[in-house]
């Protein structure tokens, strides 16, 4: 028998979420972690608080309000981190990035865990207009933190490029 991708899951975005970690840990490293935290590669541009506030928030949505049609915890921070938003200068510390993404994590795991392999090809009221299934929407979580992280990560990269 082979594993299926609600069994898959949780080991496909622990090992997302290893990396990102590593990326908060070396920023608590460094001299002014908040600076860091906020710094932009360009004006207008998304900050890593940003980057990783926003992989939480979607896996909090993901979990609540697109695959349940529930209202998501922290629906105060949504507005300020779901996609499209535009980045301000409040700058969440590394204690609040850490709690968000532990949270929705532990939501969407706790959603997944409840999907049947039926619930895989539906099409949930979120998704109707992309006609995206619950099935691929699991394909993009894991794929969604890669992306972001590797954005932080190279912003990062940038920071530390400007401060020799």
């Amino acid at each position: 028998m082979s594993t299926s991708l609600i069994q898959l899951l949780p080991q496909l975005v622990e090992f997302g979420r290893e990396r990102t970690l590593a990326t908060l840990a070396a920023i608590e490293k460094m001299p002014d972690p908040q600076r860091v935290l906020g710094w932009r590669p360009g004006p207008g541009r998304a900050h890593i608080a940003w980057q990783l506030m926003h992989v939480g928030i979607t896996e909090e949505l993901f979990a609540t309000e697109r695959f349940r049609g529930t209202p998501p915890a922290c629906a105060d921070l949504v507005p300020r981190f779901k996609g499209g938003s535009t980045p301000d200068d409040d700058i969440p510390t590394l204690a609040r990035i850490r709690e968000i993404l532990t949270e929705s994590r532990a939501h969407l795991l706790k959603t997944v865990a409840g999907l049947t392999e039926a619930d895989l090809a539906t099409i949930p009221p979120a998704f109707q207009a992309r006609g995206l299934t619950i099935g691929k929407a699991l394909y993009i979580i894991p794929w969604h933190e890669a992306h972001h992280q590797g954005q932080a990560h190279t912003t990062l990269n940038l920071y530390k490029a400007t401060q020799q």
